[in-house]
């Protein structure tokens, strides 16, 4: 029995299987697949190379010449055809996101497909989400020592930030603010979602990751606080590091999600922003990477403090952008689906909706097809939405001079 071909084999081809058709009940099982398919689910090039690689030095070594090994050369062969079937739809990520940007911005057709993707990091590089002509500036204090009004005092690096930004350090960039996923009971801000981060900066956006407190330290709502209290950094801050605090946008991944459009719905609320509240803590704009929208789930909240996001609905509510996996086995879509269409009914701003075809939760842990195709589609709706900020205030200054 060639045991070195065959475990290396069986062990693509169960996290080949997870990636097709998850588990998602018990909730333990989701959680399984989801481990076992992440890596799969956006490098299946990479599961193909290692494929090839063991089969080559099987065929080399004459291990396909004994049954066993003819048996795990037939399943190194199906898991190679459900290895594509993954990649198809990775490939799929893209119209559908082109789809919804049209559909919401009526953008043209193509808008993420007409700029290409990386192939080269995608296939080569995938973990390399750093680039040369973006500078990192980490583990910057906000709050009670970094400024943003009245703070807890920072206990260590619950209340830290990292700036990206263009090395070649232009003035008025637009921002991002972004807040990494982990169920507020784990997570950090050098995790998620950086090639997005560094992609933008490359393009003159200054970035900001920040962390901010976790249970059991911190319970709903002081997260949102935290939360506010960066974005109120960055208000007072973010012109010393390039970025122009009138054009600023909130995102965030899972949980980070949920903290994300909660800030974006609750601009200027004095609940939210105690001993700052004349800070202002709105935005433009809020991206919500396969995100939890319900209520939040940790006990010893402020239960008078509704902590779903759909609670807090009105029709000035910036512009959203959603995406989600259809197959989500950590946060099931049908959550995502129903917050969409909540805020639809309410919102007088657009709302763009994209649903992944194969993805599952995790998808912005670094390079892959899904999830550059998601940061193009990421840049295009914050151009937009800064566009029409742009030239909403210029029309709101024409009408006040006209008067």
């Amino acid at each position: 029995m060639p045991i070195g071909y065959l475990v290396p084999v069986l062990l693509v081809a169960c996290c080949t299987s997870a990636s097709l058709a998850p588990a998602r009940r018990p909730p333990r099982l989701g959680r399984l697949a989801f481990r076992m398919s992440v890596i799969v689910n956006e490098q299946p090039f990479a599961l193909l190379l290692v494929l090839g690689t063991v089969t080559a030095l099987a065929l080399a070594d004459g291990d396909i010449e004994t049954t066993g090994g003819r048996v795990a050369l037939v399943l190194a062969a199906l898991t190679a055809l459900g290895l594509v079937l993954v990649a198809r739809r990775g490939l799929r990520a893209a119209p559908a996101l082109d789809h919804a940007l049209a559909d919401a911005l009526r953008a043209g057709p193509g808008t993420v497909t007409n700029r290409g993707l990386p192939w080269a990091r995608i296939v080569l590089a995938p973990f390399a989400v750093r680039r040369r002509d973006v500078e990192r500036l980490a583990d910057l204090p906000y709050g009670e020592d970094g400024g943003g009004g009245d703070n807890r005092v920072s206990r260590g690096r619950e209340h830290r930030l990292d700036v990206y930004r263009p090395r070649s350090r232009p003035a008025d960039g637009p921002t991002l603010v972004y807040f990494h996923g982990g169920g507020y009971v784990s997570g950090r801000k050098e995790l998620e979602a950086r090639a997005m981060l560094s992609r933008l900066a490359s393009r003159g956006w200054v970035c900001v990751s920040a962390n901010y407190g976790l249970r059991p330290t911190t319970n709903f709502p002081g997260h949102l606080v935290d939360a506010k209290r960066a974005l109120a950094w960055v208000r007072e801050h973010g012109d010393a590091y390039g970025a122009d605090t009138s054009r600023v946008l909130v995102a965030g991944s899972s949980a980070g999600a949920h903290l994300a459009s909660l800030v974006a719905l609750t601009p200027r609320d004095p609940r939210f922003q105690p001993g700052f509240e004349d800070a202002d803590t709105s935005v433009v704009g809020a991206v919500c990477l396969y995100g939890y929208f319900g209520e939040y789930y940790g006990s010893g909240r402020d239960r008078e403090v509704e902590s779903a996001p759909g609670a807090y609905l009105h029709p000035a509510a910036p512009p959203f952008l959603v995406v989600h996996g259809d197959q989500d086995t950590l946060v099931p879509v049908e959550g995502a689906r129903r917050f969409v269409a909540d805020l639809r009914e309410v919102s007088t701003s657009p709302v763009v909706y994209a649903e992944l075809p194969g993805a599952q939760h995790g998808f912005d842990l670094f390079h892959s097809v899904r999830f550059d195709a998601v940061a193009t589609a990421v840049e295009e709706f914050a151009e937009r939405v800064v566009v029409a900020r742009d030239r909403a205030s210029e029309a709101r200054v024409e009408r006040r001079e006209e008067r």
